[in-house]
């Protein structure tokens, strides 16, 4: 479960916002899963596969994945490494999505993927991920939030976090709202997405921001940048 005195630190910075403060003390500590994924490299496969899908589709996709990689005798992602992009389009992957796969195995087989990413601030991490065909800084907070449990990421990308907070404080910037939680944005992130998962919360006054829309994810992959640069998308 949520470290408490956390839980407490982001109860005492939402007092200056009330309905944000209601919701957190209805949700209550929370408990912080572990990574779902064995390497960063798995996470990406899984984000760039099901970017701009519904979660029926990118269901979909991976049963096919799955079925296909289990009739070789293999896992998923061998069949990412193998880079057979016809078996891949059979799947439901598309040319851009199999090229963007393939660049993150070449960044793995790279090392550029390896276990000193866990060591760097987010940011210099980002930019190498952001380097890699088909990632861009949303998947590279989900990466730094949810593979390396990094506690100050607040995703600014994110659609999702950012409409629950702006209802919840009637700000517009979420940015400077969000930095009087620092340093455990990624946790009130998290308490955001829960928020919007569960029981309507209170709601601030209005202040223009857009109705609810599905969680942002990075555009679909683009011509590869030189390596290390982080991409605007």
């Amino acid at each position: 479960m949520l470290d408490p005195a956390i839980y407490d630190h982001l109860l005492d910075a939402a007092r200056a916002h009330p309905p944000l403060r209601a919701a957190l003390v209805r949700a209550g500590p929370i408990r912080i899963e572990p990574p779902a994924h064995p390497s960063v490299a798995d996470r990406l496969f899984v984000e760039v596969v099901n970017q701009q899908l519904s979660v029926r589709a990118a269901a979909a996709i991976w049963a096919r994945i799955e079925a296909a990689a289990a009739a070789a005798g293999a896992r998923p992602r061998d069949l990412f490494e193998a880079g057979d992009a016809a078996l891949l389009r059979a799947c439901g992957i598309s040319g851009n999505k199999v090229r963007a796969l393939q660049a993150i195995v070449a960044a793995e087989t790279a090392g550029l993927l390896g276990p000193g990413l866990a060591d760097l601030p987010h940011p210099e991490r980002a930019a190498i991920l952001c380097g890699i065909r088909g990632v861009g800084p949303w998947t590279a907070d989900m990466v730094g939030i949810f593979h390396f449990h990094d506690p100050d990421i607040w995703p600014a990308g994110d659609v999702a976090a950012v409409g629950c907070l702006r209802r919840l404080t009637g700000r517009a910037d979420t940015a400077a709202v969000a930095a009087a939680f620092a340093p455990f944005r990624s946790i009130l992130a998290r308490y955001l997405w829960r928020i919007k998962d569960t029981a309507p919360a209170p709601v601030a006054a209005p202040v223009g921001a857009p109705a609810d829309e599905p969680v942002a994810q990075d555009p679909a992959p683009r011509t590869r940048r030189s390596r290390g640069a982080a991409r605007s998308g």
